[in-house]
């Protein structure tokens, strides 16, 4: 099981990251808009880094939805390897099954 810190930390860090994806995304698509003056986007860019850093989608890390770890996650099914193992001999995932007989 990953630290309780951790965990409250990576939950603060995704209610961040929703709270700022939209103001986030206009600023980004103003930067990069080549039809506006430098002025404009350099501006644009300037808001962008006034932002919190932890509101930034590439801050959050992917986590087993069961115990929290860090390392070795699988995307399609939200769980690290080790759960994953257990859950799958269990029987407990549909559709999985041993890849030897």
């Amino acid at each position: 099981m990953a630290k309780r810190s951790m965990l409250e930390r990576e939950k603060k860090r995704k209610k961040l990251v929703d709270s700022h994806m939209q103001k986030r995304l206009e600023l980004r698509k103003t930067s990069l808009d080549m039809k506006l003056t430098p002025e404009e986007r350099f501006s644009a860019r300037q808001e962008l880094s006034k932002l919190p850093k932890n509101s930034s989608p590439n801050r959050l890390r992917n986590r087993c939805s069961v115990t929290g770890r860090p390392r070795g996650y699988m995307r399609y099914f939200g769980l690290s390897r080790i759960t994953f193992r257990k859950l799958a001999l269990e029987g407990e995932l549909p559709g999985v099954r041993k890849g030897s007989l």
